[in-house]
């Protein structure tokens, strides 16, 4: 199996457009037609991590944050991004990140932290715009049906809980075929009226082309007639963060604990204690301090998440309990996930979890 086919799978959970566009995703390090060996799944990609691969015979490493961030201008070893890249690069050793694409899947990064809090009724928090695109096309009555089913194949039409969604209205297409036109329909140099059906369907952002190519293919007309916008809406299944509720109402104290427990810390920085029970709780993995107008707005007892500074404690407003876990803490079961995704998928060679641990912060 190729590199590009695992990253097919890759981008199936988590397709890169999800990603914010600060990001740097996909295929870093590494040529897209080179034969798998093994792949090693880890949080940061570090010389340890490159070291582990080359001891597991593993030239793929698939990692969450991505090594390289901001622009290389050089490969000279001065420092551990530059190091890591030429070490990879000597052995072979390809490097895809998924980062952000990921942390904007419900189940993904903040979805995997509900789950280990055993969480229910699970809803994104800050649901992505700009994300959702509207196909509009005019085709023949007669082909109407085969091209919103091909529409369909292709990913189109779904809507939340709802697949195969469409809107079609009738009218009379008109067109007059010059001297190079072939028409499928109508006759060159006669102006052709034609009943046709219109047909409106939604698609996410990575489906486009697969969607336009099955337009393409089926539409009996020679010049297809269409049209493509971005919409506004936010779409309520991609997104960062997650908010839900636990099983029963806990108190503040026993909820740290809790925390502690499942996300194998002995230090969570907190704000102020408000002596009152926690049931719905927020959640986003990494720094997550900029989503907590959204955890106030959402009426959450808590919101978990890392990087917060000394300010941002004062946003509680004595409204929700703020729970500083750690940025690593946050995030470390990601890699987990993406485990037991490739090993439903992928059979005929090993997916090893890193062992080597790369939280750079140590306390004393």
């Amino acid at each position: 199996m190729k590199i590009a086919e695992i990253t097919t799978y890759l981008e199936e959970l988590a397709p890169l457009s999800y990603a914010e566009d600060f990001d740097n995703v996909g295929l870093l390090v590494g040529d897209a037609s080179q034969e798998v060996n093994n792949i090693l799944v880890t949080l940061d990609t570090l010389e340890e991590t490159v070291d582990e691969a080359i001891a597991k015979n593993c030239n793929l490493i698939l990692s969450f944050h991505p090594i390289i961030f901001k622009g290389l201008k050089r490969l000279t070893g001065k420092n551990y991004v530059e190091r890591t890249v030429l070490k990879a690069i000597k052995n072979d050793i390809a490097i895809y990140a998924i980062h952000t694409a990921l942390d904007n899947v419900k189940m993904g990064v903040s979805g995997k932290m509900a789950e280990l809090l055993g969480l229910q009724n699970i809803q994104v928090l800050l649901p992505k715009k700009n994300i959702i695109k509207k196909l509009t096309t005019y085709v023949p009555n007669d082909y109407a049906e085969k091209v919103r089913k091909a529409l369909f194949s292709a990913g189109a039409g779904h809507i939340g809980n709802y697949a195969k969604c469409s809107f079609s209205t009738g009218g009379i297409g008109t067109y007059l075929p010059n001297e190079n036109a072939n028409p499928s329909v109508g006759t060159i140099g006669k102006l052709q009226e034609e009943s046709e059906t219109n047909i409106g369907v939604y698609f996410e952002k990575h489906q486009e082309v697969a969607v336009i190519k099955a337009l393409f293919r089926v539409h009996p007309y020679e010049e297809v007639a269409y049209e493509v916008i971005t919409l506004e809406n936010k779409h309520q299944d991609i997104g960062l963060g997650v908010f839900g509720e636990l099983p029963k109402a806990i108190n503040e104290k026993t909820f740290l604990n809790l925390l502690k427990k499942k996300f194998n810390t002995t230090n969570i920085r907190h704000s102020k204690m408000l002596n009152k029970s926690v049931k719905k709780i927020a959640l986003l993995g990494g720094s997550g301090s900029f989503a907590l107008p959204e955890a106030l707005a959402v009426n959450a007892d808590a919101f978990v998440s890392a990087d917060f500074k000394y300010h941002d404690f004062f946003g509680a407003e004595n409204k929700i309990l703020i729970a500083d876990i750690g940025h690593y803490e946050s995030e470390q079961f990601t890699k987990n996930l993406l485990v037991e995704y490739l090993t439903k998928k992928i059979t005929n060679f090993a997916i090893i979890l890193a062992k080597t641990k790369t939280n750079p912060i140590f306390n004393y």
